[in-house]
């Protein structure tokens, strides 16, 4: 079987990136063809991947600054040569589920979200503090990108959705089904401990959609004690209105923050995710998640079994959750065997019956 790999662009590295580190493992002999591929910025295992990327590559900044080269992203996966394939496997939230297949290559795409600035706009906006330079050109960009985006979709043989709330964000946007294949986590890599903290914990990226001035404001509240993991452009404004029973620990090698989860009382997830991964490494730790009640949480957390919910973006209503959560109610090994559902292993098992099983048709 003739396999490629299309992904957005690699000068970044998140989650994205980590499922496609499982899909290349499972096809590495597969080309990656993406639009840009700036090597420091990226692992260095990358370096002896086949990575095939498009003209924009050449451009000078484009690998440190690539939202103003959006208009030039349709055309750069448009004249990607994917001939010579029995499948492409697109792993993106932009752009990459446009590139043109031979009619003989059933292109497969994992999509992690239909594109959030184009779909989204007004929030994405809101959330990223543009100036009105940015504010009074974007709209004409976005609306005509907007209308290549959803052209796109319809060159996609398959879509796989990593939840059920982009599941459904495909079907609104794209007007197409699709099927969910929760992403890969690396589930073995964490173990309960018989050690207990006093501490809650909130662990990612300070940013604003990740929504931490809900715990920060909610645990002001409550007085309890809060370890915050992680850096990020909103880490000085937390630690500004955070009171001394709120400690920020900043970022953490891996053993620690494996020890962080096993360790606190519960682990608190304020944001909208499309699936979330850090919710599911707490619960392979054994310990009970108090999320927002909706999008890919609502995939991973199981109320009242492995963890609770608050149903409102507002410090009151995290703080009554967490007044009303009992450590005692939940038992570590029965959450561990439901984190067990989303380990790598079962990613591999269901994306690869997928492939096979579309190559059939």
């Amino acid at each position: 079987m003739r396999v490629a790999i299309a992904c957005s662009w690699l000068n970044q590295y998140g989650g994205a990136e980590r499922v496609l580190e499982v899909v290349h493992e499972m096809y590495p002999q597969a080309p990656v063809y993406t639009s840009i591929y700036w090597p420091e910025a990226m692992p260095a295992a990358y370096r002896s991947w086949d990575i095939r990327t498009s003209f924009l590559n050449r451009w000078p900044l484009v690998k440190r600054h690539h939202q103003p080269f959006l208009p030039f992203y349709p055309l750069a996966f448009e004249q990607l040569d994917l001939r010579g394939y029995d499948v492409v496997i697109s792993v993106t939230s932009a752009f990459a589920h446009g590139i043109l297949t031979p009619p003989e290559t059933r292109h497969i795409c994992y999509c992690l979200t239909p594109a959030r600035f184009l779909w989204n706009y007004e929030d994405y906006v809101q959330r990223e503090g543009l100036g009105w330079l940015a504010r009074a050109i974007l709209p004409v960009m976005i609306s005509r990108l907007r209308i290549w985006d959803r052209q796109a979709a319809d060159r996609v043989d398959d879509f796989i959705a990593i939840s059920r709330v982009v599941q459904a964000r495909i079907r609104k946007y794209y007007r197409r089904e699709s099927e969910v294949i929760h992403p890969p986590v690396n589930v073995q890599d964490f173990a309960p401990s018989a050690e207990r903290g006093d501490y809650f914990l909130s662990a990612g990226r300070l940013i604003p959609y990740k929504r931490v001035d809900l715990v920060v404001k909610a645990f002001n509240q409550l007085g309890l004690p809060l370890h915050v993991v992680g850096d990020g452009r909103d880490r000085a404004a937390l630690e500004a209105i955070a009171r001394p029973n709120i400690i920020f620990r900043g970022r953490l090698g891996q053993a620690e923050l494996r020890q962080e989860m096993a360790q606190c009382r519960a682990f608190i997830f304020p944001g909208e995710e499309d699936f979330g991964i850090t919710p599911v490494e707490a619960q392979a730790a054994g310990r009970p998640v108090i999320a927002y009640a909706g999008g890919g949480a609502s995939d991973t957390v199981v109320e009242g079994v492995t963890g609770l919910f608050f149903h409102e973006k507002t410090p009151e209503s995290l703080a009554e959750a967490v007044s009303r959560f009992d450590e005692a109610r939940f038992d570590p090994q029965e959450i561990r065997r439901h984190a067990l559902r989303f380990d790598t292993s079962v990613f591999k098992e269901r994306l690869a019956e997928y492939v096979t099983t579309r190559l059939g048709r």
